[in-house]
């Protein structure tokens, strides 16, 4: 399988939409066989489904996503564990060991973004507000 992460400076990114790289990790038998950080190439919010899709992605990790790309994952039948953060490596770990914790409700809507340690990672001012 090839499971995708929204990956910014070794972190879960946290804005699906304004991801710049995902990180895409193939396992096998439970375990991370290779990875590669994979630029979007400007590639923003409706394309990516279609960008992961290319990629032969099964999988998505990530922090926040609007309802329209959830949407869209679901139409190209990648699996959607949202809401995490983190180190995307330490979140493959978990997921691989059945303890990720996401939230499937998770969705990004611009506001009542409330980060916690100091990190965002976002990148887009309005998530603040």
């Amino acid at each position: 399988m090839k499971l995708a992460v929204t990956y910014d400076n070794e972190q879960v990114f946290q804005h699906f939409g304004h991801t710049e790289f995902f990180k895409i990790y193939t396992i096998e038998d439970q375990a991370v066989k290779e990875s590669e950080v994979v630029s979007t190439n400007g590639s923003g919010h409706g394309a990516l489904a279609g960008f992961l899709k290319e990629h032969q992605v099964d999988a998505l990790i990530c922090g926040g996503i609007g309802g329209g790309a959830k949407a869209a994952l679901a139409a190209a039948g990648i699996a959607l564990y949202a809401g995490v953060t983190g180190n995307a490596d330490e979140q493959v770990k978990s997921f691989l060991l059945g303890t990720l914790n996401h939230n499937p409700n998770t969705e990004c809507n611009h506001h009542g973004h409330h980060h916690h340690e100091g990190e965002h990672n976002c990148g887009h001012h309005s998530c603040h507000e």
